[in-house]
């Protein structure tokens, strides 16, 4: 799944190619409007397809930003505001192309399922493998509280005391930490890559409680977690499986790895170890990390 790197790679590369310009019209694949006449909420949530292809139509995009692992597209539409929601899911990726024949990767090509026409001509293009991600048009943030729930941005001043203060509450201070740090309540966008790197990193066994790290250890572990992100970011992610930015384009952090997906530790050389904790696959070495 794209974490905030991948995500914050995206976004870099979408904004300059749509901001300021206007979506004329919407289509969905059948894919959507036969699962959405099913009942289930396939990519497009909370609203009808209907629903959702009236009001995103002659919508302006004004600017896109990331927040945490999301993607927010701020709108404007009658001189009225609105917020589109763009989450990848597992296997999501946007394609801005004259034609969705230009997407180069068959795979991408083939679940091609939310296409917007602009008036400027061309299309912007939502793919998606498995159809886990997610599009809700909303008028703001309030109108999906979930959203409000998010932690401060990691790079942002109050993101360290929110984390230190999560960690201590009875909610999170028995978990293991690399459950704690993965929650997007604690801090935002660090999935399961960027945490296996941070805790190895720090010789933080994942499974070890939040209550028996230190308020230091905790602290440097946080910076070392920012220190990572932004390394993964400058990197322009980690292309692993399905993850593509706009266009297909590629990341180079999956060659700076040192943990995640490694079978040996780079640093000792012993046999990794992995087991499962929040439902994710968390590989340590037993040997650095206690």
């Amino acid at each position: 799944m794209p974490e905030l790197p991948e995500v914050e790679g995206v976004v870099r590369d979408l904004a300059p190619l749509v901001e300021g310009r206007t979506v004329k019209q919407l289509s969905v694949s059948d894919t959507v409007v036969i699962s959405k006449t099913a009942g289930k909420e396939t990519i497009i949530k909370g609203k009808s397809v209907d629903d959702f292809l009236d009001g995103m139509e002659n919508m302006q995009i004004e600017k896109i930003v990331r927040r945490s692992k999301y993607i927010y597209f701020h709108l404007v539409k009658e001189n009225q505001p609105h917020l589109l929601v763009s989450h990848l899911g597992m296997t999501g990726a946007w394609f801005v192309v004259n034609s969705p024949d230009e997407i180069t990767e068959e795979k991408f090509r083939k679940h091609a399922h939310v296409f917007l026409e602009m008036e400027d001509g061309g299309l912007l293009v939502y793919s998606d493998i498995r159809r886990f991600g997610e599009m809700r048009l909303l008028q703001t943030e309030e109108d999906f509280p979930p959203l409000l729930e998010m932690a401060p941005e990691p790079f942002s001043d109050e993101a360290l005391d929110h984390f230190l203060s999560m960690a201590e509450t009875p909610k999170y201070k028995r978990k293991p930490i690399k459950e704690v740090i993965m929650d997007g309540k604690v801090i935002s966008g660090c999935g399961n890559i960027y945490a296996t790197e941070a805790l190895f990193h720090m010789k933080i066994h994942p499974s070890r409680s939040a209550k028996r790290i230190s308020k230091k250890r905790k602290t440097l572990l946080f910076e070392e977690i920012v220190r990572v992100l932004q390394e993964s970011i400058d990197a322009g992610g980690s292309t692993i499986s399905d993850y593509r930015s706009v266009n297909g384009n590629a990341g180079t952090m999956q060659d700076r790895l040192h943990m995640y997906g490694k079978k040996t530790c780079l640093a000792c050389d012993t046999p990794t170890k992995s087991k499962q904790i929040a439902g994710r696959t968390s590989v340590y070495c037993p040997a650095c990390q206690k």
